[in-house]
C-alpha cells in the first residue's frame, strides 16, 4: 500500500482521494491466536450446550471436540489467556482507497463459517494464524460496508481449518459514490409449521459468561455504554446468539454430532438482551449429494422480533470409525485419506474417506 492509497482528511471532516475499489483483495496482516481445552470447554458452556453433550463438555469423554464454530471468536481472543481491551483491539488500520474504519460506529450484518476440517481440542504444537481478507468495500450512502473473508490456519503444516465471511456496517461512514456491491436475494421461511425449534433461555449473566470466550466489549457488561449506544441497557453478543443458534441447529438436526456441521451462516436483525428466551425455527429444503439446507430464524419469543435469519447446511450422515474419529478430535495433526474429487456442474465435491465438506458456499443465500 503507497501513500495514494491512504484517503486524506480535509477540512469538512470528509476524506479525498477515497476508492473503495482498491480495497479489494487487501490482506491484513495475519493475527496469531492459540487456545487450549479449557477455552474449548468455556465456550461450549457459553452457548448453552447440554449434560447430554458431554463431548463437548468434559474433556475425557472419548469423542471430546470443540463446537465447530468455535473459532469465530479467535481474532478477538488471539493468543491471551487473560481479559484485554477490546476497543483498543478492534481498531482496523488503513485498508487502500478507505477512510479509517470506525469499528466503534459499525456493527455486525452477517457471518458465515465453512468448516474445512475439524479442529483440535488444543493448538499446542501448531502455529495458528487468523489470514483476514478484503472481498469489497461498498458504499450504502449513510453506510460504508465492509465485506471479508478470514481463514484459520496452521502455518506450520499449510492446512486451513475454517473459512470465515463477514460484513461489517460502518454507520455514517458512506457517501463516497462507491460501488453499492451485489444485490442478495431473500431467504423467506416457508409457509408451514417449522420442522423443528431449539430454545434458549438466556439469562442476564449469560453475556457475562459469553464475553470469557473473547468478546470483552463493554458494551456487554456495562448499562453505560448500551444506555449511550441507544440500547435500554447492557446487550447479548451478536455473536453470542449466532453461536446459540448454530447450538440449536446442530442439537435438534444434526444430533449434537460435530461432523455433520459443515458451513453456518446468519443475518444479524435485531438487538437481543441478556434475559431474553430464544426461538430457533428450522426448515429443512432441499437436499444435494447428501448435503441438507436448512432455512432458519431465530427470534425473541416474548414479542416476536427476528434477531436472525439465514440458511445453513448440515450433512444427513457420517460414518467415522471410533479410533478416526479418535483422531479427528484428540490434538493437533494431519490425517492423511485418500481423496476423490467429484465435479457435478459447477459444484465441486470433495469426499474423504472421514468427512464430506461442501467446497463452495453458493447455496448459501442472504440479503444485506
Amino acid at each position: 500500500m503507497t501513500p495514494m492509497d491512504i484517503p486524506v482528511k480535509n477540512a469538512s471532516g470528509r476524506y479525498d482521494n477515497v476508492d473503495f475499489r482498491k480495497a479489494a483483495g487487501y490482506q491484513h496482516p495475519p493475527i496469531k491466536c492459540s487456545y487450549n481445552r479449557r477455552d474449548v470447554l468455556l465456550f461450549a458452556n457459553a452457548i448453552g450446550c447440554q449434560e447430554d453433550e458431554l463431548h463437548f463438555l468434559y474433556e475425557l469423554h472419548p469423542g471430546f471436540a470443540a463446537f465447530p464454530t468455535f473459532p469465530v471468536n479467535l481474532a478477538f481472543k488471539q493468543t491471551d489467556q487473560d481479559v484485554f481491551d477490546f476497543i483498543a483491539r478492534t481498531v482496523i488500520g488503513h485498508v487502500p482507497g478507505c477512510p479509517p474504519f470506525d469499528a466503534q460506529r459499525s456493527v455486525d450484518g452477517e457471518r458465515g463459517i465453512e468448516i474445512l476440517r475439524p479442529i483440535p481440542v488444543y493448538s499446542d504444537g501448531m502455529d495458528l494464524e487468523v489470514q483476514n481478507k478484503v472481498i469489497g468495500v461498498y458504499d450504502k450512502g449513510g453506510a460504508m460496508i465492509l465485506e471479508a473473508e478470514q481463514l484459520l490456519v496452521d502455518t506450520k503444516t499449510n492446512t486451513a481449518y475454517t473459512k470465515m465471511t463477514s460484513t461489517a456496517f460502518g454507520i455514517g461512514q458512506g457517501g463516497y459514490n462507491g460501488p453499492r456491491g451485489r444485490s442478495k436475494p431473500v431467504v423467506e421461511p416457508p409457509d408451514r409449521r417449522p420442522d423443528a425449534v431449539h430454545t434458549t433461555e438466556t439469562t442476564p449473566e449469560t453475556a457475562l459468561l459469553y464475553r470469557l470466550c473473547g468478546d470483552y466489549n463493554p458494551l456487554h457488561a456495562d448499562d453505560g455504554f448500551g444506555l449511550r449506544a441507544g440500547f435500554t441497557g447492557s446487550i447479548l453478543q451478536g455473536l453470542g446468539t449466532w453461536n446459540m443458534a448454530a447450538h440449536g441447529l446442530l442439537r435438534k438436526l444434526g444430533g449434537s454430532d460435530p461432523r455433520r456441521f459443515k458451513a453456518f451462516g446468519a443475518r444479524f436483525k435485531n438487538v437481543v438482551y441478556p434475559g431474553d428466551t430464544l426461538e430457533t425455527r428450522m426448515w429443512v429444503g432441499q437436499s444435494e449429494e447428501g448435503v441438507d439446507g436448512v432455512v432458519f430464524e431465530t427470534v425473541v419469543k416474548k414479542d416476536g422480533r427476528v434477531a436472525l435469519d439465514f440458511k445453513t447446511r448440515l450433512v444427513k450422515s457420517v460414518s467415522v470409525s471410533a479410533q478416526a474419529q479418535k483422531a479427528c478430535f484428540h490434538g493437533p495433526g494431519i490425517i492423511t485419506v485418500s481423496i476423490q474429487n467429484v465435479s457435478t456442474g459447477t459444484k465441486h465435491i470433495m469426499m474423504y474417506s472421514l468427512m464430506i465438506a461442501v467446497r463452495d458456499l453458493s447455496t448459501i443465500v442472504y440479503q444485506m
